[in-house]
């Protein structure tokens, strides 16, 4: 077993009150072109080779068109900054009829910063709605990863330093006619990344539905990648409000991004220095979002820091089961085999466990070298 950090968090309590607040991301998310529920998977042999009951993927490598979650968080929270800017909600029924009615607000461009998937699914939202869109990366993302933002009409730069450096500058962008919408938040900034945890619900719903129609019980065990904490957030807040206590959560990053379970042994927000190159991009934030980090502290029961070998591992892993993984994708499987393989005594042979793949193979030529075979389709 490669080498990683386990904590069990100290700080583990009921968490905040969180979820959606007036309108329905789902109910958005529907009107969007190529809405459907992504796949659940039953990972039987899998969950037999772990010693678990159950193990069901939640693989969203392809969301509402593009190899990523993304879309869901960037998409929503687009459109409710678009809608407080217009002044009232327009009735629509497709994006083009959206588009035509942002019309008095426009020229607008949305700004983003990304290690790859956030910044593409804003680019995306932006080119729906005929929008500019203007992505900050940070100075090592794989050259896919920036052709792919650039593929939906975005402009593209490449700032020197680390994401957390990205944030800052994409923060200073924001103008009259340049809206941020990102992810993570900071002092005065909040309102866009809880519409992006927000978005990010419409996952679990499914979950919560696709589990009851196979007249399966709910989970045992969440497994979440952190990066800068808005999907752990939309895990917590999910989970512990329709399951009371709810079921254990594991929250997974990179050994040296480990900005989560760092802060949960410190008690307080910190920041780990970069550089952050791990291969598993998406989670390569030095900092929590100060907005999604008391509901991933309060509701996090478990911080597992894992190594890139343990992310290549669970790529081949999901790939026998012909689910298609990106390096981050795989990371929350790798992060609940080195919680099995620790001898955690908290999940068994009765254990039913969810892990999200949240992105299919978004640097192709890194999938293939690790996986051995080539990307094909989409």
């Amino acid at each position: 077993m490669p080498d990683v950090t386990i904590l069990r968090n100290p700080g583990r309590s009921a968490p905040p009150a969180s979820g959606p607040a007036g309108p329905s991301p789902r109910a958005f998310h529907r009107r969007l072109p190529g809405y459907e529920p992504t796949p659940l998977i039953s990972a039987g042999d899998l969950a037999a080779e772990l010693g678990l009951g159950q193990l069901w993927i939640k693989d969203e490598a392809w969301r509402l068109g593009l190899p990523a979650f993304k879309m869901l968080g960037a998409s929503w929270a687009s459109y409710r900054l678009l809608v407080q800017r217009l002044g009232h909600e327009p009735a629509w029924s497709s994006v083009e009829e959206l588009a035509a009615a942002l019309g008095p607000i426009k020229p607008l461009t949305l700004v983003a910063a990304t290690d790859g998937n956030h910044g593409r699914a804003v680019a995306r939202t932006a080119k729906l709605l005929g929008l500019g869109a203007e992505i900050l990366v940070p100075e090592g993302t794989a050259a896919a990863r920036v052709d792919a933002i650039a593929s939906e009409g975005a402009a593209v730069s490449v700032v020197d330093g680390t994401y957390d450096d990205a944030i800052a500058a994409s923060a200073a962008l924001a103008s009259a006619d340049h809206l941020v919408v990102s992810d993570t938040s900071w002092p005065g900034y909040a309102e866009v990344p809880r519409w992006v945890i927000d978005g990010y619900t419409t996952i679990f719903e499914e979950v919560d539905e696709q589990l009851a129609a196979l007249g399966a019980r709910p989970p045992d065990v969440v497994v979440a990648q952190m990066g800068v904490g808005a999907l752990a957030a939309a895990v917590g807040g999910h989970f512990r409000a329709v399951s009371g206590t709810g079921p254990l959560i594991v929250v997974v990053e990179p050994d040296t991004a480990d900005c989560g379970l760092r802060s949960a042994e410190a008690g307080r927000l910190v920041e780990v220095p970069g550089p952050h190159r791990s291969i598993m991009a998406g989670l390569n934030c030095g900092r929590a979002s100060e907005l999604a980090w008391p509901v991933v502290s309060a509701a996090t029961d478990v911080f597992v820091a894992v190594g890139d070998d343990a992310a290549e591992g669970a790529m081949r892993d999901l790939a026998r089961l012909g689910v298609v993984a990106g390096e981050t994708g795989g990371s929350g499987l790798a992060g609940l085999r080195a919680l099995v393989e620790s001898g955690f005594d908290a999940i068994g042979a009765s254990t039913s466990v969810l892990v999200i793949n949240t992105e299919g193979p978004t640097d192709p030529e890194a999938y293939e070298r690790i996986v051995g075979t080539a990307v094909v389709g989409r």
